[in-house]
């Protein structure tokens, strides 16, 4: 590590005590930034875990919706992005406009929401899910006849086919995940044929029958650990694998795709997280109106897992 990083994170460390703040770094943050982070997880599992403590004020270094989550479930505290900028294409693939015309059109049904939403189409939601989570959430609405699942059509393919149940999916994806081919797979298998393969269900419909394991980010993390495998080829976003290693360092772990890079999700970088702290900007606040409702369809889901 060099000199100047060393002072900043000397400064980073300073300026959170000062502030009573904490850091939480999604799983496909930077190395640097991950390294710096108190905790390191999804974007609800970390959302909740912050909401848990008594920190004042709440770093969170990934995308904008995760820091509208966390200022879902918690109002009381400030809800701080070291790049406001860092934005979900498939969050933005979907407005609370087109999730109404979309309940108006199948005004039976009932709406599921994946937690990778704006705050203002949380709110339009009877439920939120995880990739965790969503067919869990999915076979708890047995009494449903419809089912509205939305904004990625993948992740919905996959939970329509573990559930059995017809859902009325949007056309949303992640533009990472989609980069994930089955030749990668292939190619990677042909290379490591010991490996077991781990994709993420925000993948293609073939990359995930290829698959050993289908999971999201915090279960390949718990995965892992538990199983005696020693490769693994992972098919989600690349930052991943680092703190795969970090946890296993017996353990070796190849990227399925180099491709599977999200642009957005490297942004933030540890200069950035400690202008932050510097100015407690940019804040990320949902308002009442919003928050009450969105939280509403999150609570749903807890209820049920």
């Amino acid at each position: 590590m060099i000199k100047e990083d060393k002072k900043i994170i000397t400064k980073i460390k300073e300026l959170k005590k000062k502030h009573n703040a904490i850091i939480l770094a999604h799983n496909y943050q930077l190395p640097e930034v991950q390294d710096i982070a108190d905790f390191r997880g999804d974007s609800l599992e970390l959302s909740r875990i912050a909401a848990k403590t008594e920190a004042g004020v709440i770093v969170f270094c990934g995308v904008y919706f995760m820091a509208e989550t966390a200022s879902i479930l918690s109002p009381d505290k400030m809800v701080i992005m070291p790049d406001v900028s860092a934005g979900c294409p498939m969050a933005s693939m979907m407005s609370a406009q087109d999730l109404r015309k979309l309940k108006a059109e199948h005004p039976g049904a009932v709406a599921v929401g994946y937690v990778n939403t704006s705050a203002a189409v949380k709110a339009e939601l009877d439920y939120c899910c995880t990739s965790t989570n969503a067919v869990a959430v999915i076979n708890a609405l047995k009494d449903k006849k419809e089912i509205i699942f939305i904004p990625d059509k993948y992740l919905a393919d996959y939970v329509s086919k573990k559930s059995g149940r017809k859902l009325i999916s949007w056309h949303g994806f992640c533009p990472t995940h989609v980069k994930i081919l089955p030749e990668d797979l292939k190619r990677e298998k042909k290379f490591h044929p010991r490996a077991k393969v781990m994709v993420h269900p925000e993948c293609l419909a073939a990359v995930v029958s290829l698959a050993d394991v289908v999971l999201s980010t915090s279960q390949m993390a718990k995965y892992v650990k538990d199983d005696p495998a020693k490769e693994f080829i992972i098919g989600t976003e690349s930052g991943l694998l680092y703190r795969l290693k970090q946890d296993n360092p017996d353990k070796e772990f190849y990227s399925a795709s180099e491709r599977a890079v999200c642009p957005n999700m490297k942004r933030t970088t540890q200069e950035k997280v400690l202008w932050a702290l510097e100015e407690l900007k940019d804040e990320v606040r949902v308002s009442d109106q919003i928050r009450i409702k969105a939280r509403l369809a999150i609570d749903r889901m807890l209820e049920i897992i």
